[in-house]
């Protein structure tokens, strides 16, 4: 009998700060200004947390492209902070892609 790996699939997406006709998004800023702008949706958030960015929506450097992560958990917790950040990437022209995770390397097998 063949064992299954039953781990959450983690459904995520990466905005990246490229438009769709190659130009680098400006300004330079704007993935930690819109993170900045969402970190209020985490479990612990709110209007008087700590200032830290969501596990939903953050910021990474992607093949040095400032780009953000978002978590697709954020629609079921906040529709509209979701749609927001969606329609961010879809107003500004930007580029949108779904992130592929890589199972961890098996220690066993090496």
């Amino acid at each position: 009998m063949a064992h299954k790996d039953i781990t959450p699939i983690i459904k995520e997406f990466f905005i990246l700060g490229v438009t769709s006709s190659g130009k680098q998004f400006r300004p330079s800023d704007w993935s930690e200004r819109l993170c900045g702008a969402m970190s209020c949706f985490r479990q612990d958030g709110g209007r008087n947390a700590h200032l830290q960015y969501s596990p939903y929506v953050r910021p990474i450097l992607l093949n040095g492209i400032r780009s953000v992560v978002v978590n697709e958990e954020l629609r079921q917790i906040e529709p509209l902070a979701y749609h927001f950040v969606v329609d961010f990437a879809k107003d500004n022209d930007l580029q949108v892609v779904d992130a592929c995770l890589l199972p961890e390397p098996d220690e066993k097998k090496s």
